[in-house]
């Protein structure tokens, strides 16, 4: 159908048709409640979910995480609060969430024995989890009715006790970590407990003290993002003081509670390895309406664990205006934290050239370091051109710093001397950060002697192991290699192999010959192993978790490579329903599901990804769950935009997704498993603007689904994904990137699916409100389903049963009741 009179003439008959053929679908515009999808749809939602695992530090235990069914609308309902960037459960003192454990178990690696946590409370919450660093003893905290509490599980005997009365503060962290023990006592935990005495939270006043204002004084360009749940008024900023206000102290294992230390407004809280000292991050006003809790004014502090400052290292105001680029950081200190590898020693970073990426300067950021008491000067370690990206300790001789530049998408790592700062550094990799193939993957970490992570090194210290996803032409193969400084020698010790998708959780011994796995196949779901590659015997089984969704079993799934127009490869996951041949059977009505992806050259951009060996998890958010209904589905298919040299990708953006989507359709039809008249196009976030902007600008699919995306561009004035020029800047790409400027064009139906409270910077529920009074006002088929207290991700067991009832059936009348293409 090429016109737009003629699809939508199809359309609603069509609907007329379905109307009077299934009273079902009666429901389908009038009632308002949540509705059901079919039952295998429904299967699909309550399907068991879990174990995690966890290997403690050791290597000698493994915990495994119960998961509990997916929460009721009613738990995700709760009130919570909305200040400066956060959500927080008003009367818990806690980052707002919803995903814990309900149990715990505990594996014996070398037996392959598995107990069974005793002592946990009926319905039990499990939030956080933190192993010790001897393996010993597991803390994790609990959220109750009455606040979040602190337990702690004896490994020995398997048993768990709430270790002490006193509730935590969770508001910007966990509340807890492990920290040394004072004067060899062992290790204990450095706490955030709610202050005693602490008056009660600030009540806002129904009748107003006069307008809430806000005032710019002029001043550089600031570069900012469209930030969600922003203070708006005096009261806010009151009631985020409240929340965060936490008393530090220290817990040892038999319960033991020592405050220390003023209450503090505190953002973030860090012990020293050796455990004498702690650095503190509060943060102090004036606050920002337009700006995020990380960008607000930071007093950052260093306090003995005796109580007593020893001294304010850095008075930090508010970070109003960055320079604007992607590369952008505050003039000044910035990142201060302790070295992992030495007893109590501070690093932090000094942007140069103001911290503007554009300046003309060699050195853009300065690594430096200095040790207790904090006494003369700051010691330089290492001067940085691009900006720092990460450091891995290992001890005085060996650290790794990364540094990148994300306007070229590059990549270096080197290798310094932090006891000996004035050595050359000495580049251990260098590469495009957008090349999957040439990743080396990254270091294996251990606990040093202070329960801290560093590089595991090898008993002669000039080696590594490094492990990583292997991305290849054959999809990702994860491997175990080990790096040699001295020569500059690889090693691969061991490379998944298929059927089989398997990759290293820990290594055993110090040769790398005894490894922990996690291995899987598309009908398997992941089990862990302990493999021996000296013996190169078979694995060892350690957990026989049977597949959670039987029903799947069958599907079948292959990756399919294809060209588009301009000769850039491209690769996509082709999933097809059990027992499906489409020689006997022909083509199908298909769903294709995708996200756009930046990229400076065509080499990366047609690189593989994924892996035909995973298990078919079906994520009930993801296009697959569509198979058990009979369609076909092609998942994740490329859909990268280029912009090589000095072009910018998204001034090609709108032709670039065409050639993307025209390379994969013609593809899926050729290969005869996609009907070319019903083919729907959907996606999430990104992925839904490129779904809008593709039925807007081609006449390929017959129907849409777009759920939490944001569709005009002038709303995110400031950037978006990997854009970094602001509108007044680029006003042409941003106008044709818009798919509300072009919605006129669009004739296919188009399902519109948000959260509520969307807290995804750019993706504010008024866009998907705004397509929709468009397309209503402009008589093309559309529905908006705004999910009640849903955020980005839609978390309830409601939200998602009613999410695939609506994809179900508007999929159901746009194409799979379409009339096929004739192919006789």
């Amino acid at each position: 159908m090429s016109s737009g009179l003629n699809i939508r003439s199809a359309w609603s008959i069509l609907t007329l048709v379905c109307a009077m053929s299934l009273p079902h679908l009666s429901a389908f515009a009038n009632d308002q409640r949540y509705q059901k999808p079919a039952p295998e749809l429904q299967a699909l939602v309550d399907a068991p979910r879990g174990p995690e695992f966890r290997l403690g530090p050791l290597n000698k235990t493994g915990l495994l995480v119960s998961i509990p069914a997916l929460p009721g609308i009613a738990e995700v309902a709760q009130p919570e609060l909305k200040l400066a960037g956060l959500r927080v459960h008003p009367r818990l003192r806690a980052a707002s969430r919803s995903n814990f454990s309900d149990g715990l178990s505990l594996l014996d690696i070398a037996s392959g024995k598995t107990r069974k946590v005793s002592g946990l409370p009926a319905k039990v919450k499990i939030a956080d989890m933190a192993w010790s660093p001897d393996e010993k003893w597991l803390a994790f905290s609990c959220w109750t009715q009455s606040g979040v509490e602190l337990w702690l599980l004896d490994v020995k005997v398997a048993v768990a006790r709430r270790l002490i009365a006193e509730k935590l503060n969770a508001v910007t962290g966990s509340g807890f970590s492990w920290m040394k023990g004072e004067d060899r006592s062992g290790d204990q935990l450095l706490v955030r407990l709610l202050p005693r005495g602490q008056a009660a939270a600030p009540r806002e006043s129904v009748v107003p003290l006069g307008p809430n204002m806000q005032e710019t004084r002029g001043g550089k360009l600031a570069q900012t993002r469209t930030y969600p749940d922003l203070l708006r008024t005096p009261h806010d900023a009151d009631m985020l003081d409240w929340q965060l206000r936490t008393q530090l102290a220290a817990v040892s294992v038999d319960g033991r509670v020592r405050r220390f230390g003023p209450a503090m407004t505190l953002s973030k809280v860090q012990s020293s390895p050796d455990g004498k000292w702690v650095l503190t991050t509060q943060i102090k006003r004036p606050y920002s309406y337009q700006l995020p809790l990380e960008r607000f004014g930071q007093l950052i502090e260093v306090w003995g664990i005796n109580g007593k400052k020893l001294k304010t290292i850095a008075d930090i105001p508010l970070r109003e205006r960055l320079p604007g680029a992607g590369d952008a950081v505050q003039i000044g200190p910035r990142n201060f934290a302790w070295r992992n590898d030495q007893p109590a020693t501070l690093y932090w970073l000094e942007a140069q050239g103001g911290g503007d990426p554009e300046a003309n300067v060699k050195v853009h950021d300065i690594l430096v370091q200095q040790g207790m008491p904090l006494q003369g000067s700051p010691q330089k370690i290492m001067d940085m051109a691009w900006r720092f990206s990460q450091v891995l300790w290992a001890n005085d001789h060996l650290a790794l710093v990364t540094e990148t530049w994300g306007k070229t998408r590059e990549t270096r790592t080197w290798r310094i001397q932090p006891g000996a700062p004035y050595a050359k550094p000495e580049l251990v990799f260098s590469r495009k950060t957008e090349d999957q193939y040439t990743n080396p993957g990254s270091p294996l970490m251990e606990l040093n002697q202070f329960g801290r992570s560093v590089i595991r090194l090898g008993s002669d210290e000039q080696s590594m192991f490094l492990v990583g996803t292997g991305a290849s032409p054959e999809g990702d193969r994860p491997f175990l290699d080990r790096y040699h400084f001295g020569s500059e020698k690889l090693t691969r010790l061991w490379r998944s192999r298929a059927p089989y998708y398997e990759e290293v959780l820990g290594v055993l011994d110090e040769q790398g010959n005894e490894l922990i796995t996690s291995r899987e196949s598309p009908d398997e779901r992941p089990n862990l192993y302990v493999r021996n590659l000296a013996t190169n015997a078979a694995p060892k089984t350690l957990t026989a978790y049977l597949n959670p969704t039987p029903q799947l079993k069958g599907i079948q799934k292959r990756q399919i490579h294809y060209e588009r127009e301009d000769g850039v490869s491209l690769s996509a996951t082709l999933y097809l329903p059990a027992g499906y041949d489409p020689k006997r059977d022909g083509p199908r009505p298909m769903l294709m599901w995708a996200y756009p992806r930046e990229f400076k050259t065509a080499e990366a951009a047609g690189q593989v990804t994924g892996s035909p060996y995973k298990f078919n998890r079906i994520n009930v958010q993801g296009p697959q769950v569509m198979l058990v209904r009979g369609y076909t589905v092609l998942d994740g298919f490329a859909m990268p935009v280029i912009g090589e040299g000095r072009k910018e990708p998204n001034d090609s953006f709108i032709a670039q997704i065409k050639m993307n989507a025209e390379a994969a359709v013609e593809e899926v039809v050729r290969l005869g498993v996609a009907d070319k008249q019903r083919i729907a196009i959907g996606g999430h976030s990104y992925g839904a603007f490129m779904a809008v902007n593709l039925l807007a600008h081609t006449k390929l699919f017959r129907a849409g689904i777009a759920r939490s995306g944001a569709y005009n561009r002038s709303l995110t004035p400031f950037g978006f994904q990997a854009e970094d020029r602001n509108y007044w800047k680029a006003i042409d790409t941003y106008q044709e990137m818009s798919p509300f400027n072009y919605a006129d064009e669009i004739d296919a139906p188009l399902l519109l699916i948000h959260g509520e409270d969307d807290n995804n910077p750019g993706t504010f529920p008024m866009q998907s409100e705004r397509m929709y009074q468009a397309l209503q006002g402009l008589g093309t088929p559309a529905r908006l389903v705004m999910l009640p207290h849903e955020s980005h991700q839609y978390r309830a067991r409601e939200s998602l049963m009613h999410m695939l009832w609506e994809q179900d059936q508007w999929l159901n009348r746009s194409i799979k009741m379409a009339k096929p293409t004739n192919t006789k």
